[in-house]
Protein backbone atom coordinates (compact mmCIF):
# COMPACT_ATOMS: atom_id res chain seq x y z
CA UNK A 1 0.00 0.00 0.00
CA UNK A 2 1.68 3.94 -1.05
CA UNK A 3 1.98 5.85 2.23
CA UNK A 4 2.05 9.35 0.48
CA UNK A 5 0.78 10.80 3.80
CA UNK A 6 3.47 9.58 5.72
CA UNK A 7 6.55 11.64 5.95
CA UNK A 8 10.20 10.10 7.35
CA UNK A 9 12.60 13.14 7.83
CA UNK A 10 16.55 11.53 8.28
CA UNK A 11 19.17 13.17 10.22
CA UNK A 12 22.54 12.68 7.90
CA UNK A 13 25.40 12.03 10.23
CA UNK A 14 24.47 9.16 12.30
CA UNK A 15 22.07 8.14 10.84
CA UNK A 16 22.65 7.56 7.04
CA UNK A 17 26.69 7.80 7.27
CA UNK A 18 28.93 6.63 10.38
CA UNK A 19 30.63 9.97 10.69
CA UNK A 20 31.58 10.62 14.01
CA UNK A 21 35.52 9.69 13.02
CA UNK A 22 35.86 11.28 9.97
CA UNK A 23 34.09 14.87 11.88
CA UNK A 24 36.35 13.84 15.23
CA UNK A 25 39.10 14.01 13.12
CA UNK A 26 38.50 17.16 11.02
CA UNK A 27 37.98 19.00 14.55
CA UNK A 28 41.62 17.59 14.80
CA UNK A 29 42.59 18.47 11.78
CA UNK A 30 41.41 22.27 12.19
CA UNK A 31 42.68 22.11 15.76
CA UNK A 32 46.67 21.97 14.40
CA UNK A 33 46.03 24.04 11.86
CA UNK A 34 45.03 26.79 13.90
CA UNK A 35 47.07 25.89 16.99
CA UNK A 36 44.16 26.09 19.60
CA UNK A 37 43.80 22.53 21.49
CA UNK A 38 40.68 21.29 21.78
CA UNK A 39 40.07 17.40 23.14
CA UNK A 40 38.45 14.61 21.69
CA UNK A 41 35.96 14.49 24.37
CA UNK A 42 35.37 18.12 24.00
CA UNK A 43 34.49 17.39 20.26
CA UNK A 44 32.07 14.34 20.96
CA UNK A 45 30.20 16.41 23.29
CA UNK A 46 28.98 18.50 20.35
CA UNK A 47 27.82 15.54 18.03
CA UNK A 48 24.45 16.98 16.58
CA UNK A 49 24.60 20.53 17.01
CA UNK A 50 25.40 23.36 14.30
CA UNK A 51 28.74 24.42 13.25
CA UNK A 52 27.31 28.00 14.58
CA UNK A 53 27.24 26.20 18.52
CA UNK A 54 30.03 24.14 18.35
CA UNK A 55 32.60 26.62 17.27
CA UNK A 56 32.46 29.12 20.13
CA UNK A 57 32.58 25.69 22.61
CA UNK A 58 36.09 25.04 20.84
CA UNK A 59 37.52 27.95 19.77
CA UNK A 60 35.94 30.36 22.18
CA UNK A 61 34.76 34.21 21.10
CA UNK A 62 35.33 34.87 17.42
CA UNK A 63 34.11 37.13 15.35
CA UNK A 64 31.19 35.83 12.56
CA UNK A 65 33.40 36.21 9.29
CA UNK A 66 36.10 34.22 11.63
CA UNK A 67 33.33 31.81 12.76
CA UNK A 68 32.31 31.38 8.83
CA UNK A 69 35.81 31.12 8.21
CA UNK A 70 36.36 28.06 10.67
CA UNK A 71 33.20 26.46 9.47
CA UNK A 72 33.58 26.07 5.98
CA UNK A 73 37.27 24.59 6.70
CA UNK A 74 36.13 22.22 8.77
CA UNK A 75 33.63 21.12 6.20
CA UNK A 76 36.13 20.89 3.36
CA UNK A 77 38.64 18.84 5.45
CA UNK A 78 36.15 16.15 6.10
CA UNK A 79 34.48 15.92 3.15
CA UNK A 80 38.24 15.62 1.90
CA UNK A 81 38.32 12.41 4.31
CA UNK A 82 35.08 10.62 3.58
CA UNK A 83 35.16 12.11 -0.32
CA UNK A 84 36.88 8.39 -1.78
CA UNK A 85 34.74 6.09 0.40
CA UNK A 86 31.99 7.26 2.38
CA UNK A 87 31.32 5.27 5.61
CA UNK A 88 27.76 4.74 4.50
CA UNK A 89 25.79 2.91 7.49
CA UNK A 90 24.47 -0.82 7.10
CA UNK A 91 21.28 -0.96 5.82
CA UNK A 92 20.76 2.85 5.07
CA UNK A 93 20.59 2.36 1.37
CA UNK A 94 17.62 -0.51 1.39
CA UNK A 95 15.89 1.54 4.23
CA UNK A 96 15.71 4.19 1.93
CA UNK A 97 14.62 2.39 -1.20
CA UNK A 98 12.01 0.49 0.25
CA UNK A 99 10.52 3.79 1.44
CA UNK A 100 10.43 5.43 -1.60
CA UNK A 101 8.96 2.38 -3.22
CA UNK A 102 5.96 2.57 -0.50
CA UNK A 103 5.44 5.88 -1.53
CA UNK A 104 6.33 7.70 1.43
CA UNK A 105 7.67 11.74 1.03
CA UNK A 106 11.38 11.65 2.52
CA UNK A 107 13.14 14.38 4.01
CA UNK A 108 16.68 15.38 5.33
CA UNK A 109 16.92 17.60 8.34
CA UNK A 110 20.72 18.11 9.21
CA UNK A 111 22.86 20.43 11.15
CA UNK A 112 25.41 19.89 8.31
CA UNK A 113 25.82 21.88 5.97
CA UNK A 114 24.35 20.78 2.08
CA UNK A 115 27.51 19.56 0.08
CA UNK A 116 28.23 17.21 2.60
CA UNK A 117 24.26 16.04 2.45
CA UNK A 118 24.78 16.03 -1.51
CA UNK A 119 28.14 13.99 -1.06
CA UNK A 120 26.18 11.54 0.52
CA UNK A 121 23.10 11.31 -1.07
CA UNK A 122 25.27 10.49 -4.21
CA UNK A 123 27.02 7.65 -2.26
CA UNK A 124 24.00 6.14 -1.61
CA UNK A 125 22.65 6.70 -5.44
CA UNK A 126 19.49 8.42 -3.76
CA UNK A 127 20.35 12.16 -4.93
CA UNK A 128 16.47 12.02 -6.55
CA UNK A 129 14.65 10.48 -3.86
CA UNK A 130 14.40 13.03 -1.02
CA UNK A 131 11.69 15.59 -1.94
CA UNK A 132 13.15 17.97 0.53
CA UNK A 133 16.40 18.64 1.81
CA UNK A 134 16.63 20.88 5.32
CA UNK A 135 20.80 21.48 5.80
CA UNK A 136 22.74 23.55 8.22
CA UNK A 137 22.74 26.26 6.11
CA UNK A 138 18.78 26.93 6.36
CA UNK A 139 18.58 27.51 9.84
CA UNK A 140 19.40 30.15 12.41
CA UNK A 141 19.01 27.73 15.47
CA UNK A 142 20.76 24.47 15.57
CA UNK A 143 18.96 21.53 17.69
CA UNK A 144 17.36 20.89 20.43
CA UNK A 145 15.96 23.58 18.94
CA UNK A 146 13.19 22.00 16.54
CA UNK A 147 13.71 24.33 13.29
CA UNK A 148 15.13 21.94 11.01
CA UNK A 149 12.42 19.77 12.01
CA UNK A 150 9.64 22.18 11.55
CA UNK A 151 10.94 23.38 8.26
CA UNK A 152 11.04 19.87 6.85
CA UNK A 153 7.80 19.38 7.93
CA UNK A 154 6.56 22.38 6.51
CA UNK A 155 8.12 21.76 2.91
CA UNK A 156 7.04 18.15 2.80
CA UNK A 157 3.34 20.05 3.33
CA UNK A 158 2.66 17.31 5.93
CA UNK A 159 1.17 18.38 9.75
CA UNK A 160 4.00 17.13 11.90
CA UNK A 161 1.56 14.67 13.33
CA UNK A 162 2.23 12.54 10.00
CA UNK A 163 6.10 12.68 10.25
CA UNK A 164 8.56 10.67 11.49
CA UNK A 165 12.24 12.18 12.88
CA UNK A 166 15.22 8.97 12.26
CA UNK A 167 18.13 10.52 15.04
CA UNK A 168 21.31 9.03 16.80
CA UNK A 169 21.37 12.15 19.11
CA UNK A 170 19.48 13.11 21.87
CA UNK A 171 19.71 16.62 20.91
CA UNK A 172 18.14 15.93 17.72
CA UNK A 173 15.51 13.18 19.64
CA UNK A 174 14.18 16.49 21.66
CA UNK A 175 14.08 18.46 18.29
CA UNK A 176 12.00 16.28 17.06
CA UNK A 177 9.64 16.47 19.91
CA UNK A 178 10.03 20.26 19.62
CA UNK A 179 8.60 19.74 16.35
CA UNK A 180 5.57 17.51 17.19
CA UNK A 181 6.91 15.13 14.74
CA UNK A 182 7.29 11.69 16.13
CA UNK A 183 10.97 10.01 16.37
CA UNK A 184 13.05 6.83 16.26
CA UNK A 185 16.34 6.84 17.83
CA UNK A 186 19.56 4.77 16.26
CA UNK A 187 21.53 3.80 18.56
CA UNK A 188 25.02 3.79 16.27
CA UNK A 189 26.89 6.14 19.15
CA UNK A 190 24.60 6.61 21.90
CA UNK A 191 22.75 3.99 24.71
CA UNK A 192 18.98 3.58 24.66
CA UNK A 193 19.34 5.31 28.13
CA UNK A 194 20.52 8.44 26.10
CA UNK A 195 17.87 8.33 23.48
CA UNK A 196 15.12 7.60 25.98
CA UNK A 197 12.61 10.21 24.84
CA UNK A 198 12.28 8.98 21.54
CA UNK A 199 9.10 6.93 20.66
CA UNK A 200 10.79 4.18 19.75
CA UNK A 201 14.22 2.65 19.74
CA UNK A 202 16.69 0.67 17.42
CA UNK A 203 19.64 -1.00 18.13
CA UNK A 204 21.11 -0.58 14.54
CA UNK A 205 19.32 1.06 11.48
CA UNK A 206 18.96 -1.73 9.43
CA UNK A 207 16.78 -3.33 12.57
CA UNK A 208 14.01 -0.80 11.33
CA UNK A 209 11.05 -1.60 8.89
CA UNK A 210 8.75 0.13 7.29
CA UNK A 211 5.94 -1.33 9.51
CA UNK A 212 7.89 0.09 12.43
CA UNK A 213 7.88 3.20 10.53
CA UNK A 214 4.23 3.43 9.67
CA UNK A 215 3.03 2.02 13.02
CA UNK A 216 4.20 5.62 14.81
CA UNK A 217 1.65 7.63 13.13
CA UNK A 218 -1.27 5.18 13.23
Amino acid sequence: MQRTDIGVIFDMDGVLVDSAQPHLRSWELLSQETGVAIAAQQIADTFGRHNDDIIPRLFGDVTKERLRELAARKEQLYRDLVRDDPPLVEGAAELVESLKVRGCTLAIGSSGPLENIRLILSALGAEKTFTTIVSGDDVTRGKPDPQVFSIACERLGLAPSRCIVIEDAPVGIEAARGAGAKSIGVCLYQTREALGAADMIVEELRDLTIEMICELVE
